[in-house]
């Protein structure tokens, strides 16, 4: 089915050609994305996590202090709308199809990616099959804004550490836009490789991590048939300008580390506090690589834009494969792990073995690491609002496994919706949660 379905998709290209504390939304707590805006008292604010449910087209809203769910907000209230406008539009069609029998495994891709407001008021939500984001009313349910990608798919985003302007990947414009979250307008752009995907902000906002995974559709998955995944590159991008800085094939540097055959698509990342090292999942290993964006280049390499090149593989780190020598062609769109969080005293990793069905937690000096069984296809890790637990989204038993950073050990299972990916923190306002009772 897999290869039927990465065929689908490539005709359809071709033939277009919850604790209470204040903090407020912010970026993948895999590293340094986000940060946390002082925008209104505690107690006016509430910590939750939000967790998209893929298939059902939902986002389960979870107390981060006592782990219940507290309501379930529908992500496609305009779904009526927004089919009969692809039915009435070949293009659109192909892809939508493409997305649902290749990307999706079969079901539509509504519900991806989502950062609240600083106010607690609205959530962003990016929807791949729909291919727009949309700022939800969290009061209403109603649909605010919305934003449609230039190509035909939105993946992940990322939301700057004032919590007020939203990245977005345009999955096949090759493109990340930046968005007023409050208003959905666009405000500037910056070029990515074949498939942006990751977004990530530091700390003080100054710069971007970003990474495109290029074709992971395609049933081409054998090392000497890399070349036609398409450009696959990791950035860093002056958020002044919006111009790239930096930007590394991973795999030609982890080639010329001694560890050749492997891909260049950087799947999620995990910033140091230092934001100097970065930990990186690429397609197809069962583990992660260390990365120094400022250690000279041994070649003595430059830049496309001919400045001297700085950055190298410290390490690779192999985690277990429980995957019984499952053909590469099988792996979920390319992941032998999808999710990599680190703690925020930037000690300890989590990371989710996908295609292994386990959490690793992971020291980060020694390396050494213990395994937390927590069923099928884990799909993505990020931290709580304390930066102490990580939490991760279980998409094959419609769960999210909280896991205490200090112990390894599970602290918390709570039921969601159909396939959940990815977790975010986020803030509801208190008067929101008011009405939602």
């Amino acid at each position: 089915m897999r290869r039927t379905a990465a065929v689908a998709l490539a005709t359809a290209l071709a033939a277009t050609g919850v604790t209470v504390t204040a903090s407020a939304a912010q970026g993948d707590a895999g590293g340094a994305a986000g940060g946390r805006p002082s925008a209104a008292p505690s107690e006016r604010l509430r910590d939750v996590m939000f967790v998209g449910n893929n298939w059902a087209g939902t986002a389960t809203v979870v107390d981060a202090g006592t782990y219940r769910p507290i309501t379930t907000i529908d992500t496609i209230p305009d779904r009526a709308e927004r089919m009969a406008e692809i039915l009435s539009n070949p293009d659109k069609l192909a892809f939508y199809l493409a997305i649902q029998q290749g990307v999706g495994e079969g079901h539509d891709q509504y519900t991806d990616d989502m950062f609240t407001t600083p106010d607690g008021r609205m959530v962003a939500v990016s929807r791949p099959s729909f291919a727009d984001v949309v700022g939800i009313d969290l009061a209403s349910g109603a649909i605010v804004w919305r934003f449609p990608m230039e190509g035909y798919r939105a993946d992940h985003m990322g939301v700057s550490p004032d919590g007020t302007r939203l990245l977005v990947s345009d999955s096949t414009a090759n493109k990340v836009h930046e968005l007023d979250i409050r208003t959905g307008e666009k405000l500037r752009e910056f070029a990515s490789g074949d498939t942006p995907h990751e977004n990530n902000y530091t700390r003080d906002g100054e710069r971007i991590f970003h990474a495109s995974i290029g074709t992971v559709y395609t049933p081409l998955d054998r090392p000497e048939f890399d070349t036609t995944k398409g450009e696959r590159v990791f950035q860093i991008v002056d958020n002044d300008t919006m111009q790239v800085e930096a930007r590394w094939d991973m795999g030609a540097e982890l080639a010329e580390a001694g560890y050749p055959d492997m891909s260049s698509a950087v799947r999620p990342m995990a910033v140091a506090p230092d934001e100097r090292f970065v930990y990186l999942q690429v397609s197809f290993f069962h583990g992660f690589v260390e990365f120094d964006t400022q250690a000279p280049d041994a070649d003595g390499a430059t830049t496309y834009e001919g400045e001297p090149a700085v950055g190298a593989v410290r390490r690779v780190v192999p985690l277990p494969d429980r995957t019984d020598g499952l053909p590469r062609e099988q792996y979920v769109l390319d992941s032998a792990h999808h999710g990599l969080a680190m703690d925020a005293a930037g000690t300890t990793l989590c990371a989710a073995g996908t295609m292994s069905d386990y959490a690793a937690i992971v020291d980060r000096e020694t390396l050494a690491f213990d395994i937390v069984d927590v069923g099928a296809k884990p799909y993505w890790a990020t931290n709580g609002p304390d930066g102490d637990e990580c939490w991760m989204s279980v998409s094959g038993e419609d769960e999210v496994v909280v896991i205490d950073y200090a112990t390894a050990q599970p602290v918390a299972t709570v039921p969601v919706g159909d396939h959940p990916q990815r977790v975010r923190e986020g803030v509801v306002a208190r008067d929101v949660l008011r009405a939602w009772k």
